[in-house]
C-alpha cells in the first residue's frame, strides 16, 4: 500500500513482511543484508557502511544496471530497537560530501536532505513496516522515488525467503 500525504511532500509506503519484527529490523540494520535488497530492481548495492547509532553516519552506493554509481548519506536520527529508525537522506558522492540530485542529472527543486522513518509493527508473526520519506516537494521525484522503494521491497520480500 503506497499513498501520498495531503500536501504532496511526503511518501508513505506500508508493506507486510511473512517475517517477524526482528528479522525485518536486521535487513535494514545488517550491513551484509541490507546489501541483498538495496536499490531497485536490477540495481545491485556494492558498498554499504552503517554507524548505526544516534549521530552516526551512513553511506551507501547503488549500482544500476548500466554500471552507475549512486551514492546516499545521511545521519540517524533515532533509533528505538525493534521499532522505529528516523535517519536525514541526501544524494552523496564517493566520498560522503552532500550533492544536489542534479549530480546525478535528476532535474529537481528537491532539498539537499530528506527524512525517512521506518517503523516496525509485529503483527501475528509477521511485520508490518511503514516508512515515511519527508520533504519531497518534487512530483516526479516522489513518483521514481516511490518505484524504487517498492521494487527494493520486492527484493527484500525475495531475501527473506
Amino acid at each position: 500500500m503506497t499513498h501520498d500525504d495531503e500536501n504532496h511532500n511526503s511518501l508513505t509506503i506500508t508493506r507486510l513482511f511473512d517475517a517477524p519484527r526482528e528479522r525485518v529490523w536486521q535487513y535494514w540494520t545488517n550491513s551484509e543484508q541490507f546489501t541483498c535488497w538495496w536499490g531497485p530492481k536490477d540495481f545491485t548495492a556494492p558498498y554499504t557502511n552503517m554507524d548505526l547509532r544516534v549521530g552516526g553516519r551512513y553511506l551507501n552506493c547503488m549500482r544500476g544496471p548500466e554500471g552507475k554509481d549512486y551514492w546516499n548519506t545521511g545521519t540517524y536520527v533515532e533509533i528505538r530497537k525493534p521499532d522505529r529508525i528516523v535517519y536525514t537522506d541526501s544524494f552523496a558522492d564517493e566520498r560522503g560530501n552532500v550533492v544536489p540530485a542534479s549530480y546525478y542529472g535528476v532535474i529537481s527543486d528537491m532539498p539537499l536532505e530528506l527524512e525517512v522513518e521506518i517503523t516496525f509493527e509485529e503483527v501475528e508473526g509477521k511485520t508490518r513496516m511503514t516508512l515515511n520519506h519527508n520533504g519531497m516537494t518534487d512530483r516526479d521525484l516522489r513518483e521514481m522515488t516511490k518505484a524504487g522503494w517498492n521494487e527494493s521491497f520486492d527484493k527484500m520480500v525475495e531475501c527473506l525467503g
